[in-house]
């Protein structure tokens, strides 16, 4: 393993301090409301903090840092427009691991694996490491602080004496002023005291991370022994044409065999999806599994052991390509019986990207492996940003809405545990499934008038819907909808009110 311990980092400058400062200024301020836009505006000055201290130390930002960093940025975005947490989960922890990536300029496969968790070991390093700027700089300019904190308090004070008068002097400006300031009262003292010690350490790891990150690529991967062309390649081609006999009763069931496969097994539609996706969905990890082992032990000893090991390993991520499509298909087959789910739409969304990094694999095989780590990085947060923004609730609902117009058949307790993002798609429905679907979203929401940074457009959106349309859920018409999917019962309206027929 290679030397990965930075080097010593440049002394901390003046304006990688303030911008530290006024990370942990807007973490205690806007932190703790909830998430929105708030995480983008917080990311702003640590980012400047992190270029800053790059700076200083003499690193320059390359395309693929500024690339990783406006990644981050734009994953930024899915808090701030979607309201379901767990694709907000997924792009917070996905903008963390790229701006590591961005901090810490990882090009090979144990940087692109271990950079995301670089900003850990500078946790405790970036806090001292702060701490002795700032007590540089003081001893440095004792005289010059004095001004400074005059300055600050003349200013305050001028703000608040004549924003207060304007407030109550016009109704209009005191709401404005109310939702742009945040609410902060003493009781949240404890509370914000701590975003605050989070934002400024935070901040502070990143800045020491860009002024003197770890050396990921120097760690050194040793190829494997290569074996000979026969016992290499032997169990592959095996193994491709087990995957071709597959293929081909996978092809022989889509063009008209089902009905004499599943006479033959006793299976239903939905149960013959159910059997193969999750087989499927473990086929392809393990063909990737293959893939990175056969090519470390992959014979190397000229243009002829090349074009062998490229056919072979070509031909099985063709047609794992395949399989990633009947796993799909089979899927499809699974909602069409059973509706979409949070898990389903989840692993669906999985395979796709698994099938994504199997071309990029194709594609390296091709033009070479260089860039194949950070591609498949890139893969990953891309497949992560759209799947915030294509906001999966939202998809869920639109299924399940378009399923009960063909079918009849409806789960209004999962739909009701959706986030605000699916209020547009249910509000379709036809009461009374609209408002039974709709008062879980509605009581979820509840009236809590949150502020603007900490709103994502979903919610806004949401409120907006329910407020021009308020629901009416009764509870013996809620009542006589079936659970989990069966027939929903048919409903005619006269001056609002339901009539079961």
């Amino acid at each position: 393993m290679g030397e990965i311990s930075p080097a010593t980092p440049a002394p901390i400058g003046v304006g990688a301090l303030w911008c530290v400062a006024a990370t942990g200024l807007l973490s205690a301020l806007l932190l703790g409301d909830g998430f929105g836009l708030n995480l983008l505006i917080v990311t702003v000055p640590a980012a400047l903090a992190a270029y800053f201290a790059a700076r200083d130390a003499g690193r320059r930002p390359r395309p693929w840092t500024l690339a990783w960093a406006a990644g981050g940025l734009a994953l930024l975005a899915v808090p701030a427009l979607r309201d379901a947490a767990w694709p907000t989960f997924l792009a917070v922890t996905s903008a963390l691991a790229l701006g590591s990536l961005a901090l810490h300029g990882c090009r090979t496969w144990p940087g692109v694996v271990l950079g995301p968790f670089g900003l850990i070991g500078s946790l405790g390093s970036g806090l001292v490491w702060g701490a002795r700027g700032v007590r540089r700089r003081a001893e440095g300019t004792r005289g010059r602080w004095a001004p400074v904190v005059r300055t600050v308090l003349v200013a305050v004070v001028l703000v608040v004496v004549f924003g207060a008068l304007f407030a109550s002097a016009d109704a209009a400006f005191a709401d404005l002023l109310g939702a742009l300031i945040p609410d902060v009262s003493v009781a949240d003292g404890p509370w914000r005291a701590l975003l605050l010690v989070i934002g400024l350490v935070g901040a502070l790891a990143a800045a020491h991370t860009a002024a003197a990150p770890l050396r990921w690529d120097r760690i050194t991967v040793r190829p494997g022994t290569a074996r000979g062309r026969a016992e290499w390649a032997l169990p592959l081609i095996v193994l491709n044409l087990l995957f071709a006999v597959f293929i081909g009763v996978q092809l022989t069931v889509l063009f008209g065999g089902y009905d004499k496969v599943l006479h033959e097994t006793d299976l239903t539609y939905s149960e013959y999806a159910t059997q193969g996706f999750w087989q499927l969905l473990g086929a392809t990890l393990l063909t990737l599994l293959v893939i990175g082992l056969a090519r470390r032990w992959a014979p190397r000893d000229g243009a002829g052991d090349r074009t062998l090991v490229n056919a072979v390993l070509g031909v099985l991520c063709l047609l794992t390509l395949v399989v990633v499509a009947s796993a799909l298909r089979r899927m499809d087959l699974y909602v069409d019986a059973y509706g979409l789910t949070r898990l389903r739409v989840s692993v669906a969304a999985m395979e796709l990207w698994l099938g994504l990094v199997i071309v990029l694999i194709m594609a390296a095989g091709v033009v070479g492996g260089r860039l194949l780590p950070r591609a498949v990085a890139a893969s990953g947060a891309l497949a992560v940003l759209v799947f915030g923004l294509l906001s999966p609730d939202a998809l869920i609902a639109e299924r399940n809405a378009e399923r009960y117009r063909v079918s009849e058949k409806i789960d209004i307790d999962y739909l009701q545990e959706l986030s605000a993002d699916a209020v547009p798609a249910l509000d379709a429905l036809p009461e009374p499934l609209r408002s039974c679907a709709l008062q879980g979203i509605e009581r979820e929401l509840g009236d809590a008038d949150e502020p603007w940074y900490a709103t994502s457009w979903s919610e806004s959106r949401a409120r907006d819907i329910l407020d021009e349309r308020p629901i009416d859920p009764r509870w013996d018409e809620c009542s006589l909808i079936p659970r989990h999917g069966g027939a929903a019962p048919r409903a005619s309206y006269d001056d609002g009110r339901a009539v079961d027929r």
